[in-house]
């Protein structure tokens, strides 16, 4: 009776052991078992027959197929993840990209404005030429007065020369100068000579964007430069 119940133990863990290999088997479809070659079909069962006889390396290689399986879906994760990285880089390249574009049309608009300037700058003398004047009144600037006279008229003069010219106050004084100079020491050389030669009234006057002012508000620069 003992011998018997042993022999039916045996039995059923053969059972399981076949149950477990009819498992592993089912895990493939039976289309796909079907693809199977002849040869391919006999190497499977000579598997399956040493798997029965064998439960640890089943057990085994269950194991290393959920391991595998595990491994896969970490690595599935890590490329959707690296998959999102790249799709916000490409996102950003955009980016980088328009805002290049932008700047090449801003500096490109940029040069052109410095282009018709320029042009338009080097149009001025020769249009001021045909009016009598070539000498710009931008930035400091410096003029010798000689004389300031009620009596006398002398803007009849001023488009002839651009060297000699004059301004009226409101009550009809007129302000006659010589001499245009960027250097106030040059205008201060010039003052000195005109004195010597008799016009004792001869006197610096500052200019700053054609406007006259006063000569201390242009004193410090006129200082540093010395």
């Amino acid at each position: 009776m003992l011998n018997f119940i042993k022999l039916n133990m045996k039995m059923m863990k053969k059972i399981s052991i076949l149950l477990t290999v009819v498992a592993l088997l089912f895990c493939f479809s039976t289309d796909s078992f079907a693809q199977l070659g002849k040869k391919e079909k006999k190497e499977w069962k000579k598997k399956a027959k040493t798997y029965s006889k064998n439960p640890a390396a089943l057990k085994q290689l269950e194991d290393d197929n959920a391991a595998q399986k595990t491994q896969l879906g970490s690595l599935e994760s890590k490329v959707s993840s690296l998959e999102s990285t790249v799709s916000d880089k490409d996102a950003t390249i955009s980016d980088l990209q328009a805002n290049v574009q932008k700047l090449r049309s801003d500096l490109a608009g940029a040069r052109k404005q410095v282009a018709d300037m320029q042009a338009a700058q080097a149009e001025e003398p020769a249009a001021n030429a045909a009016k009598g004047k070539t000498i710009s009144m931008k930035g400091v600037v410096f003029k010798v007065q000689i004389g300031a006279f009620r009596n006398k008229d002398l803007s009849k003069y001023f488009d002839n020369n651009d060297n000699f010219s004059g301004e009226k106050d409101e009550d009809g004084t007129q302000k006659i100068t010589l001499g245009y100079f960027s250097d106030y020491w040059e205008a201060d050389t010039f003052k000195k000579y005109l004195r010597e030669m008799g016009v004792k009234d001869a006197w610096i006057v500052p200019y700053r964007d054609g406007v006259r002012v006063d000569i201390k508000d242009v004193l410090e620069g006129v200082q540093g430069g010395k």
